[in-house]
């Protein structure tokens, strides 16, 4: 199917297609003949298909395309891994002379014809006009479906709303239910685009589910979903009936059991038993997702005690070889902290996990190994899944439901068929297998609708940051900024979900009018009734709100009168019981008096922990030396505190009475009690339909207030942004603000917490320190815990814990700023790398480092410690480049040369 734009007719004159067909080892599929068809017709094009058809022969056509030319072609990837990948195969097909690389920390012939890079090197060199991009002809965009990523998803759209209109866009992406709306947006922006949609999967995939030892068809292809249970039905497909009769057998047997007895009883089928189950099935080589790093290694473990073998003495002999050409350079003294022997042996016997906590050097060869056929179970988490090349002939799923970061929720269809999609070979397999393992709770039915589901729409993630907003000003203005950020596909979905909302409120109009006919018309009686009515609800809610509005003010008061060092109960919210005052607030609006508890927690309270006044139980004279932002200061104050032996009072009932002037309530119940419209018999069914119909009223009244702010929430966000910006001096004021020389160096600043590190460059709390002690503190604005305990960290040296800090009470402005202009605030410093990047930076060994964040409270990963590190040099890099101090530039710039050594120096090139 296409899109907007015509796709040439497949009989129409394609030579170049024709030559570069010519030059494969098999024929182009329709979807992938029509996309290059379109291309080298002078249109963009847009592929969406499944994992595993083909879309990057696209791509590779437009490579083609670039060099017949002579002009160029930049193709882009999400991450480095995949830039690396797609790296090697056009060298493999072009040869090195005519392909380069370009990953921020890699740099080879990049003015090669072609070049491969990750999408934010190729956003960075359009704010920057580089003359790199002259010649350019065509850039291919792979995996553009991530624009959805929340983190890093604006990325695609800055770079599609930046290129020269005269490139040609091939934007590769995964099967989406709406790639006519993000193929119609394309068109808007970027002119003339093709749409080629393809959901037919080159490899059929049949669906299973394992219960106990035995494998079951999930649908059973023989039956009409109407003869059919609904509980076996879903979306018009049929469970198999065997499956569906073994499930309630067991779900009878070890789901009541596995219920009665809080969930202890119910054994599923061990790891190894299903693997050993899928060889026998001949469904190896197979890729298990575990959702959990540690469920990944304990899976690993789980098959060596098993004795299980996959493997040949040869296929033994050529793995160890393999891993010995992977592991050449990392230092020896490391491979004990890195697990060498144990996982050399499980790979020997065909048998690996992968992980993001994996060093990328074992990674990469669990990788090759897979691919060559000579490892054959993986147990990985779903980072496998997004884009590395790495099919299986089945897949298996554990659970279907995962930890998104903030809750265990169950796998969407979208996820289900990204995970289930590396399943079947190309050019090898017949067909794929997806095997779900049954436990108590997973009903055969819920799988098939996650199984036969279509429908991923494609949701833009675009949203004005400070970074982009000074190099939108530096490149084009505010006006023009405004309108790139109206162009953006964010407000394309915005605008169009505006015109919904206008057809609902259409709707709704007209079925106001039938009811205002209903009632006598806006004159009647019982209008003017319903009209007291909903007046005198109003009324004792605004008296009611009144109420609580005193309440709150009493409380507001009694928190602004505290001082540091009084006791105080914390009668509602979370944190009821004791606390003890360290920096109070004297905000007579919003009062957050910052408090350490008698349990050891530390945080700000707000009035609504607060519905009776504060009240001082007494006083505690703080330890001078504890700081209640480490582990160790908090417990030396609730340590303290408790020691004082005081016992919060009883809560106090919170008054019911009544208070403040209550004459317009009992006037408006007058007027009712005696209002002509009681006369009419039917007056409480018509007073249901007035309350309706004010209801009803109500709600357009919201939806033109929500489609008003929809239309131009990105401005007025980008409008707030320019007004911080202009007060700090990274823009100047006035209609038309334009970038200050501070400004220039935001610019040049591409992290998260982008405005954070420019206040540490402009006010220079970071000069003085060695290029440890920046390292140290520099990772504070990159690392984030994966747990919720907060690392006990001091700093190892006197400057390290000064800029700290500074860094944090930087921070602390600069979010005060933000909620005053009501943006999205600046993550908080994680202290949690600190101590390891010292360690690390000032020449110690991985084992040392690593013990150096164990003990103070941060469990790494080598392969973890390896991407802080790798992300740590990324930001030093920018700090070098960018910071006015000549001597903290040259610090950065040691820095970066400190860390990139051992094993972050053999990863560099993947990490």
């Amino acid at each position: 199917m296409t899109g907007p734009a015509d796709t040439p007719r497949a009989d129409a004159a394609a030579p170049q297609l024709d030559a570069f067909a010519a030059g494969l080892a098999f024929p182009l599929d329709p979807f992938q003949q029509q996309a290059c068809r379109a291309l080298e017709g002078g249109h963009s094009v847009l592929v969406c298909a499944p994992t595993g058809a083909g879309k990057t022969v696209v791509g590779e056509f437009a490579v083609h395309l670039a060099l017949e030319a002579g002009t160029k072609c930049f193709y882009t990837t999400p991450i480095k891994a995949l830039s690396n990948q797609k790296y090697a195969d056009l060298c493999a097909r072009h040869g090195k002379d005519a392909v380069g690389l370009l990953t921020g920390d890699q740099s080879i012939n990049p003015n090669a014809p072609v070049v491969v890079m990750t999408t934010e090197v190729l956003r960075n060199m359009l704010y920057a006009s580089s003359t790199t991009l002259i010649g350019l002809s065509h850039v291919v965009m792979d995996e553009v479906h991530f624009l959805a990523d929340r983190f890093r998803g604006a990325v695609w759209e800055e770079v599609i709303l930046h290129l020269p209109e005269d490139v040609r866009l091939v934007s590769l992406s995964a099967t989406v239910s709406n790639a006519e709306e993000f193929g119609e947006w394309m068109t808007t922006v970027r002119g003339d685009t093709s749409v080629v949609v393809d959901e037919v999967r080159p490899i059929p995939l049949h669906q299973h589910m394992m219960v106990g030892p035995r494998l079951y068809d999930l649908f059973d292809a023989r039956a009409e979903p109407a003869d059919t249970p609904a509980t076996e039905r879903r979306r018009g497909v049929v469970v198999d009936p065997e499956l569906a009769a073994q499930v309630r057998r067991r779900a009878s047997i070890d789901g009541d059991r596995w219920q009665s007895r809080g969930r202890g009883t119910f054994r599923p089928i061990p790891r190894p038993d299903v693997i050993a189950r899928l060889d026998a099935e001949g469904l190896l080589p197979a890729i298990t997702f575990v959702f959990s790093r540690a469920g990944c290694d304990a899976a690993v473990s789980q098959c060596l005690r098993s004795g299980l073998h996959l493997t040949t003495d040869e296929e033994a002999t050529e793995i160890r070889q393999i891993v010995t050409e992977h592991t050449r350079e990392l230092p020896r003294a490391d491979l004990e902290v890195l697990g060498f022997a144990s996982w050399r042996t499980a790979l020997e016997r065909g048998i690996a996990a992968h992980h993001a906590g994996m060093l990328p050097a074992f990674r990469h060869t669990v990788e090759e190994l897979f691919v060559r056929g000579l490892v054959r179970a993986v147990f990985a988490t779903e980072t496998l899944a997004l884009g590395i090349n790495m099919p299986a002939r089945t897949v298996v799923l554990e659970r279907l439901v995962k930890y998104n970061g903030e809750t265990h929720a169950e796998l969407t269809p979208g996820e289900y068929t990204q995970l289930t999609g590396r399943a079947g070979r190309r050019g090898i397999d017949v067909e794929g297998h997806a095997v779900v393992l049954w436990q108590p709770g997973v009903e055969p039915a819920a799988v098939a609708g996650l199984a036969s589901t279509r429908t991923f729409p494609l949701r833009s993630s675009f949203r004005p940051s400070y970074n982009m907003a000074v190099n939108l000003i530096d490149a084009v203005g505010v006006e023009r900024s405004r309108a790139l950020l109206e162009m953006s596909f964010a407000q394309f979905q915005a605008d169009k979900s505006v015109v919904g909302a206008t057809r609902g409120i259409e709707r709704n109009e007209a079925q106001l009018a039938k009811m205002r006919e209903q009632l006598g018309g806006a004159d009647s009686e019982i209008f003017d009734y319903v009209r007291l009515r909903a007046e005198l609800t109003d009324a004792e809610r605004q008296h009611e709100r009144k109420k609580r509005q005193d309440r709150r003010q009493a409380s507001v008061e009694s928190l602004v009168a505290l001082r540091p060092g009084e006791i105080v109960a914390v009668p509602a919210g979370r944190r009821t019981g004791l606390a003890v005052i360290i920096d109070p607030d004297h905000d007579v609006t919003d009062p957050r008096p910052y408090v350490v508890t008698a349990d050891g927690w530390s945080g700000r309270l707000s009035a609504g922990d607060f519905p009776t006044p504060a009240v001082v139980l007494g006083r505690l004279k703080l330890p001078r030396h504890a700081d209640p932002r480490t582990g160790r200061g908090r417990r030396d104050i609730s340590s303290a505190l408790r020691s004082k032996g005081l016992v919060p009072p009883r809560r106090a009932k919170r008054s019911r009475g009544g208070g403040g002037d209550t004459r317009e309530i009992d006037a408006l119940r007058r007027a009712l009690r005696t209002h002509p419209a009681r006369e009419n018999p039917d007056v409480e069914a018509l007073a249901r339909v007035g309350e309706r119909y004010n209801r009803l009223l109500r709600d357009i009244e919201h939806q033109r207030r929500k489609a008003a702010a929809t239309t131009d929430s990105l401005a007025r966000t980008f409008e707030r942004i320019v007004l911080l910006l202009s007060e700090r001096g990274y823009l100047t004021g006035g209609e038309d603000p334009a970038t200050t020389e501070a400004g220039g160096r935001l610019a040049r600043i591409y992290t998260e917490s982008d405005l954070l590190v420019a206040e540490c460059l402009r006010t220079g709390v970071w000069a003085g320190l060695s290029p440890a002690e920046l390292a140290a503190v520099v990772s504070t604005v990159i690392f984030e815990s994966r747990g919720d305990d907060v690392p006990d960290v001091r700093g190892p040296t006197g400057p390290i814990r000064r800029a700290l800090a500074d860094t944090v009470r930087l921070c602390d402005e600069l979010r005060a700023d933000e909620l005053r202009h009501r943006l999205p605030t600046t993550r908080e410093p994680d202290f949690g790398f600190v101590t390891a990047a010292y360690t690390w930076a000032g020449t110690a060994s991985l084992t040392e480092s690593l013990l150096a964040a164990v003990a103070t409270g941060t469990e790494l990963s080598p392969g973890d410690f390896v991407r802080w590190c790798r992300q740590l040099i990324d930001l030093l890099d920018q700090i070098r480049t960018t910071a006015q101090d000549p001597a903290l530039a040259k610090a950065a710039g040691r820095a970066v040369g400190a860390i990139r050594r051992g094993v972050v120096a053999v990863d560099a090139t993947a990490a």
